[in-house]
């Protein structure tokens, strides 16, 4: 099974299409929606975790990209400053990984960045901006 994180942006003439969902029926591919705003009539953004077969992931890629969208690999990281965390467990709920998790032992925050894919979601909800995001050097387009 191969898998990408994925950042999708669709032109707002596009937006009323089905494409997510004829990449799963037309391509067999599996999709996690991880974050979306797709609206009629504005453009719209989706962070996505695809997996399936190497060479089904690229002909479905190839697709979207025929139809207009913008397609990018996920191209950061997420990085938790443990001096500055008060371990409120708020990221623990939000995590769509399990990247961040409450440590049964000792009810602290843990952090795997193994398992992080980047989506943010961690960010926006830490009341004390104990999370991070770290682009990568190299951006390489999906």
């Amino acid at each position: 099974m191969y898998t990408r994180m994925l950042v999708l942006r669709f032109p707002r003439e596009i937006t009323d299409q089905p494409l997510v969902c004829n990449l799963s029926r037309d391509y067999d591919l599996c999709f996690n929606i991880l974050k979306a705003t797709v609206l009629p009539g504005q453009d719209g953004l989706m962070v996505i975790e695809i997996s399936g077969h190497k060479k089904n992931v690229s002909q479905g890629l190839k697709y979207l990209r025929s139809r207009g969208v913008n397609v990018k690999s996920v191209a950061q990281q997420i990085r938790r400053r443990t001096e500055t965390c008060i371990q409120c467990g708020a990221c623990t709920g939000i995590c769509p990984t399990h990247a961040l998790f409450l440590d049964p032992a000792t009810m602290e925050v843990g952090f795997d960045p193994k398992r992080c894919s980047g989506c943010e979601l961690c960010v926006s909800v830490c009341p004390v901006r104990a999370m991070e995001i770290r682009l990568d050097k190299e951006s390489v387009l999906a």
